[in-house]
């Protein structure tokens, strides 16, 4: 298995302009001053990843009281993710990376293991971001459920 990209706490955290669910252009460098949570998942609308992102909705106050920003990053068309955000009333931005080059930046896709098989696709990861756009943690491989919970924990929010 080939090892992918790891970012480190003090890193600089890839900027990027991805396509929105709701068909605009998010830029992370205009999330300066903030702190800013990007995870990324697999795929929109499949259970893990329904129930991560429920769990970043149902925290979303708490965390935007503190200062961060919470914004979901998968491979997923700009037109499902739309689906997404109807669906389970999804009230963060979620941004389509189709070509997987910002998600590959940031050591969120490569090789992984799925069920003792190693394929390619995406490293269910979150990254916090500080207001100068560095990285304050990054969490690698994490799981679907309890995750949220977990980092408000890790942030010492709770």
């Amino acid at each position: 298995m080939t090892e992918n990209v790891r970012l480190s706490p003090g890193d600089a955290a890839p900027d990027f302009s991805l396509p929105t669910a709701d068909g605009g252009t998010l830029h992370l460098s205009g999330l300066r001053g903030k702190k800013v949570v990007l995870y990324a998942y697999p795929a929109a609308m499949t259970p893990g990843c329904t129930t991560q992102a429920c769990d970043f909705r149902d925290s979303l106050a708490s965390l935007t009281a503190k200062g961060y920003a919470v914004v979901g990053i998968s491979p997923d068309a700009p037109a499902k993710l739309a689906k997404f955000v109807e669906r389970d009333a999804i009230t963060f931005p979620l941004v389509s990376d189709q070509d997987k080059a910002v998600l590959t930046s940031y050591g969120a896709f490569g090789e992984k293991k799925n069920y003792g098989k190693v394929v390619q696709g995406v490293i269910r990861s979150t990254f916090v971001i500080d207001e100068k756009g560095h990285i304050e943690h990054a969490f690698y491989n994490v799981k679907a459920t309890g995750h949220v919970a977990k980092l408000r924990r890790d942030l010492k929010l709770d």
